[in-house]
């Protein structure tokens, strides 16, 4: 009989069928064929190459930030021997005989089968560089050439390169820089991500993440790989002459269609490879199907993601649970929507629909502001429907645009790229989707499925939504009910002031840990997200001394865990560039500090404002600046003010009874005091304060979250008090205390605000919200009803014994330094498009805001079309 021809028998409706590969999407199959009760009348047999059950190769670099392998599992305990399938890991099949219905594995096993898939995936392609073959060359697929990327870099490697600057060549570059590698990342094409993202999009990326670390070569390729004596890696030669000395080389330049038990069994393959498939998935042998990366589906396309792949494991069974009838089987896959979201290197990156504007007459919106690395490319219809886009840097809209893609959008798309504060409409909520919207892509699941369900593991339970890419999470959560569910977002099921008593008693020091052990359990394993990474990190700075973490922001994972301003220690402005605040307590300066102040903004040619807060700032910093500027603040004895953090800002004071006629205490000493002593001390959210020498009230105590008015007797402490758009009036704790009992109070105050209070949430905010309001706050911190007090005290105790300046600590370290740079090949460039003009014999930012332009015409080469803000163009 011949193996290349099929049999002439028809499939029996009920026999064995043979699964040959358990990646992600066979994974999806065999939970298909379940849905479908076909694992209780079929044998299913599974054959693995793998020694490992199918894994989320998605999340693979995760492994770098403490995720185990058994983490990126995504086979439940249990299914297998559940449902009756024999899986068999180590094993792949090397011979399939067609005529016999057979295959045989590589240890020798032959199975006979009524139906087989082929589910082999895709192998990554190598280019055929000399010395491809070396110690150190690596390629990036598995969790095996993971474990053996890291022990060798480990024992062997400072430096590495990753051929491919793709989704998964940055994806590579991320697990070297995890490792501690300097890394270099060559693209062969003349952008970053070329099939994601446009040339606008590309040199946003470019710019964020060479200021992160990375060394970019983009529209050059890899000549030659240098060896020394003994066969190892020791450098790289690209095509435009460049030579770098490297020890480890990942190549990630792309995938070919694992398709060869195909070619040797007489199917169909591309021209490019890829198993030939019908709608259904069906190849030329009816009794033979291929799914996810090794097959070329009806539309002549190979796809590289896991969405695809799912939607091709669905059609596949139920295509043979229609068996015969498979013919009229309404479900098939004619092609796929290729929208990604991501996060690379801590950049988020999406693209959607027809992301480079291929349909004919489409327009491009489109917004840049490459000085904070962010770039928003809408393609429109002549009528305005949405067809597609381009996100960099902010990426927040993604799950809203994509999901009203093909359709008008309820405001015109100018609208929906700007910024807020620059024009822009009130964000889009899932509301403005119609019912039909799919919001998880990866198992085309619609608004209407997740509002069905209550919560997010009961819609990952019934409709699979947000166990793919993930990046459906955030929009699944805004369309959950609010009710039942006050944990603190989709990974914690506990309330802030919940898990800051974890982390207190249990003395967690690692958000990571705090995930592992206290999170949902779909978020276990996990990365986190953007609302619990920095209020996590907050609660465990505040508490480090206690818990004995490492308070220093930017260290290990910490940083990884931080606000925006908070990775510089430094204020963003709008313009790229960055605030300088140097602590100034009390509003009192010394003639000398005056000086240095004005000496540094002259020769940096910074602009300076005197503040509400009683302070000078100093703005228009370049980020490769800033640590020359401290070391010549901190050399004269000035010591960071916080201004970037949720922290203490200031304590305001006015002159009191040392200069004042009206006078009654020393407020100026007491300024200082407080202002020395919770300087530094992380909260939910900034904290204010000021001091009054007399009723007259000058320093504006009662519009501080803690404010101290002077009295004949001593002082008076209020709380709660706010300015800003919702001003709030402090409210009167206690009043004529001694200085010894006016900071006991505070200590106690603070530290049980930081306790129990919600992320972001202010003081005015937090009283009012409080069980009880001020006379509970009353009760716990003056009259100690909750024998709390000797705790928060004790807490207060350890923040002021172990304060340490940041910025004293970070220029006394050089590895610290390394960060502040533009560009990581350049560290002294100044960045080019952090501008500037004159303006009342100082400086302002030069702001272009937005670009309207035809598809295909370079960002750089219409700047100035239309620009909003533009002092350059006028």
């Amino acid at each position: 009989m011949d193996p290349t021809r099929p049999s002439s028998t028809p499939p029996s409706p009920a026999g064995t069928l043979v699964l040959v590969g358990h990646g992600m999407v066979g994974q999806r199959f065999l939970e298909a064929l379940a849905e479908r009760g076909l694992t209780a009348t079929h044998r299913v047999v599974v054959f693995a190459e793998e020694p490992r059950p199918a894994y989320d190769r998605v999340q693979l670099t995760s492994y770098f930030s403490g995720r185990t392998p058994d983490d990126l599992s995504v086979t439940d305990a249990g299914f297998m021997a559940g449902h009756g399938i024999e899986l068999r890991l180590g094993d792949p099949v090397e011979r399939v005989d067609r005529g016999a219905r057979t295959v045989t594995s590589r240890a020798g096993h032959t199975v006979a089968y009524d139906v087989l898939v082929l589910a082999t995936g895709s192998a990554p392609f190598v280019p055929p560089v000399p010395g491809r073959d070396a110690a150190g060359c690596f390629v990036y697929r598995t969790i095996k050439d993971v474990l053996a990327i890291e022990a060798y870099a480990k024992a062997h490697a400072a430096t590495g390169a990753v051929v491919g600057g793709g989704l998964l060549g940055l994806e590579a570059a991320g697990a070297l820089q995890g490792l501690g590698l300097g890394t270099h990342v060559v693209e062969f094409a003349p952008r970053l991500m070329p099939a994601q993202v446009d040339e606008g999009g590309g040199a946003a990326l470019l710019r964020t993440l060479t200021g992160r670390g990375l060394v970019v070569h983009t529209g050059t390729g890899t000549q030659q790989i240098r060896t020394d004596d003994a066969g190892a890696v020791r450098g790289m030669r690209l095509s435009d002459g460049t030579e770098l000395d490297v020890d480890l080389v990942v190549f990630s330049a792309g995938v070919r269609a694992r398709d060869r038990l195909a070619r040797d069994c007489g199917l169909a393959v591309g021209e490019r490879g890829g198993v030939v498939v019908d709608e259904r998935c069906r190849t030329g042998d009816p009794a033979v199907y291929a799914i996810g990366e090794c097959a070329q589906a009806a539309d002549g396309r190979v796809y590289g993601l896991v969405a695809p792949g799912y939607e091709m494991a669905q059609t596949a069974a139920a295509a043979i649970a229609a068996g015969v009838a498979a013919d009229t089987c309404d479900t098939v896959f004619t092609g796929a929507d290729m929208s990604t979201k991501l996060k690379l290197l801590g950049v988020g990156v999406a693209s959607f629909g027809d992301a480079h504007g291929a349909t004919g007459g489409s327009l491009d919106v489109a917004y840049a502001d490459s000085r904070s690395g962010t770039y928003k490319k809408l393609v429109v219809s002549a009528d305005g429907t949405l067809l597609g886009g381009v996100l960099v840097g902010d990426t927040e809209s993604y799950g809203t645009l994509r999901a009203l893609t093909g359709s008008v959008p309820p405001v015109p798309a100018e609208q929906l790229v700007l910024p807020a504060g620059a024009g822009a409409a009130p964000a889009l909520g899932p509301e403005a989707l119609p019912g039909d919207a799919v919001v998880c892509n990866c198992h085309n699941v619609t608004k209407d499925a997740v509002r069905a369900c209550a919560t997010l593991p009961e819609v990952r339970k019934r409709t699979k939504a947000g166990t793919g890419c993930g990046s459906c999470v955030k929009l699944i959560g805004q369309l959950l009910p609010r009710s039942g569910d006050t944990g603190l977002c989709g990974c914690f099921a506990q309330t802030r002031q919940e898990l800051y008593e974890i982390v207190r008693t249990l003395r967690v020091a690692s958000f990571q840990e705090l995930l592992d052990r206290h999170g949902r359990e779909g978020a276990r394993g996990g990365e986190g997200c953007e609302t619990c990474k920095p209020a996590v990190a907050s609660v465990i700075a505040s508490l480090a001394p206690a818990i004995g973490a490492d308070g220093y922001v930017l260290d290990g994972e910490q940083a990884a865990l931080q606000d925006t301003n908070d990775h510089f220690l430094a204020n963003l402005q709008r313009n790229g560039s960055y605030s300088v605040v140097p602590r100034v307590p009390g509003g009192e300066i010394t003639p000398d500090k005056l000086i240095v102040i004005g000496e540094v903004a002259r020769e940096f040619g910074l602009y300076t404002k005197i503040t509400g807060g009683q302070r000078i700032d100093l703005f228009g910093a370049r980020v490769e600046q800033l640590p020359r500027i401290w070391a010549r603040l901190v050399d004269a004895g000035f010591e960071s003010g916080h201004a970037y953090g949720k922290a203490l800002r200031t304590v305001k004071s006015c002159v009191g009874r040392t200069w004042c006629r009206y006078g009654v205490q020393d407020s100026v000493r007491m300024a200082i005091d407080l202002e020395l002593r919770y300087r530094g001390l992380r909260a939910p959210h900034k904290l204010k304060s000021a001091v009054s020498g007399c009723a007259r009230e000058c320093a504006e105590a009662r519009s501080k979250d803690f404010g101290v008015i002077a009295t004949a007797s001593g002082w008076n402490l209020y709380v709660g008090g706010n300015g800003g758009a919702t001003p709030r009036h402090a409210d009167l704790l206690a009043q004529d205390l001694d200085d010894a009992g006016l900071v006991r109070l505070i200590d106690r105050f603070l530290m049980f605000y930081i306790r129990t209070a919600d992320r972001l949430e202010r003081t005015s905010a937090w009283l009012e919200r409080i069980d009880g309001g001020l006379d509970h706050v009353r009760d716990v911190v003056v009259d100690d009803s909750l024998g709390l007090c000797a705790e928060l005290e004790a807490l207060m105790a350890d923040h002021v014994t172990h304060y340490r300046d940041e910025w004293a600590e970070t220029l006394a370290d050089p590895g610290r330094l390394a960060r502040f740079v533009s560009f990581v090949n350049a560290p002294e460039a100044p960045d080019p498009l952090v501008a500037f003009v004159p303006e009342r014999d100082q400086i302002k930012p030069d702001l272009p805001l937005l670009t309207l332009r035809p598809p295909g015409t370079s960002p750089r080469a219409l700047d100035h079309d239309l620009d909003l803000e533009g002092a350059a163009s006028r």
